[in-house]
């Protein structure tokens, strides 16, 4: 019978290692397969991790926060406080090894120094690395490999759900007490966005994003926040009909950015300040309702991919709404 029960358990472990990769660096070899496909194999688990910034805050919200050595990516504003995206994140606590110049460009030999066992980012659009381009992924993986958690074609719950799977394979505890009251708060938030959009009544809000040359409409049937909103919480979202490619917007030109009638604009609060003062200086745009009560919430349009950042996301949303209704 001993023997019996020592080959199944043995036979346990192997279809565990199989499937995934040890939370224990003691344990040996650590494998895992990212979203894109790639098999990833060391020694033994990860340590040292390097990771794009809004990723990194969602780590940390996962309890990962001492494994990470360095971060890419955005951190401030364009006033110099932390930015939306790394909501959570200690700035003034980490390693930016970003480099100036083209975008997705990362300074080699900063990175070197810190010794990373693994890279961690995110790919909205197929296999395109979020703050990563081309040539620096080819450098970057002499380093260490890249791991890459995808948001295309996700639910808003999925994406989440696949942040919390890689972070389960780094050696997260996702029945730690933080990360359950996360989850509850997010599905509180929720009830609360649903019942600020049900309060608007007919009124409709449209998401978008302003530069100096254009004006981009969002469309929530690709972005995963959007699309949860509207179709799982009944926010009265505008759904452009003529999207670029890639589907996550519509350019239009500044003459034509009455298109989509609304009485609610979500802006897209990377654009700050400025991003405002452009819609004001917009006489087509100002001929929309929303424009005309000055009913602008900001959308935080990329965030730390946890449940704990869109928990209180959602409850800023739900908010901002209340006081337009």
């Amino acid at each position: 019978m001993k023997r019996i029960l020592a080959a199944i358990a043995a036979l346990a472990l192997l279809t565990l290692a199989a499937c995934g990769s040890s939370d224990d660096s003691e344990s040996g070899p650590w494998t895992f397969t990212d979203d894109l496909g790639a098999k990833i194999s060391l020694d033994s688990a990860p340590e040292r991790l390097l990771v794009q910034s809004s990723m990194a805050a969602a780590l940390t919200d996962l309890g990962l926060g001492d494994q990470i050595v360095g971060t890419f990516g955005p951190l401030k504003n364009a006033a110099g406080e932390p930015d939306s995206q790394v909501a959570g994140l200690d700035i003034d606590d980490v390693t930016d090894v970003t480099a100036a110049g083209e975008y997705g460009s990362i300074d080699l030999e900063k990175a070197a120094t810190l010794k990373p066992d693994l890279v961690v980012t995110s790919a909205y659009l197929d296999d395109d690395l979020w703050y990563i381009n081309d040539a620096t992924a080819k450098d970057l993986k002499k380093l260490a490999p890249i791991a890459v958690v995808s948001f295309d074609g996700k639910t808003l719950p999925e994406l989440l759900e696949g942040t919390e799977r890689a972070a389960k394979a780094l050696g997260a505890d996702l029945d730690d007490d933080d990360v359950t009251e996360a989850h509850d708060e997010f599905d509180a938030a929720a009830k609360r966005v649903e019942a600020a959009g049900a309060a608007l009544g007919d009124r409709t809000i449209l998401a978008g994003s302003p530069s100096k040359e254009l004006f981009y409409a969002s469309n929530p049937a690709v972005s995963p926040d959007l699309s949860y909103w509207r179709e799982e919480l009944n926010l009265p979202l505008v759904v452009p009909s003529n999207p670029d490619p890639g589907g996550y917007f519509e350019s239009l030109s500044w003459e034509k950015a009455d298109k989509y009638p609304a009485d609610v604009f979500l802006y897209d609060d990377r654009t700050g300040e400025a991003g405002l003062k452009l819609l004001d200086d917009q006489p087509v745009f100002q001929t929309l309702a929303a424009a005309k009560n000055k009913a602008y919430i900001p959308w935080t349009s990329v965030a730390p991919p946890s449940y704990q950042a869109y928990a209180d996301l959602m409850n800023r949303l739900a908010d901002d709404l209340a006081k337009v209704s």
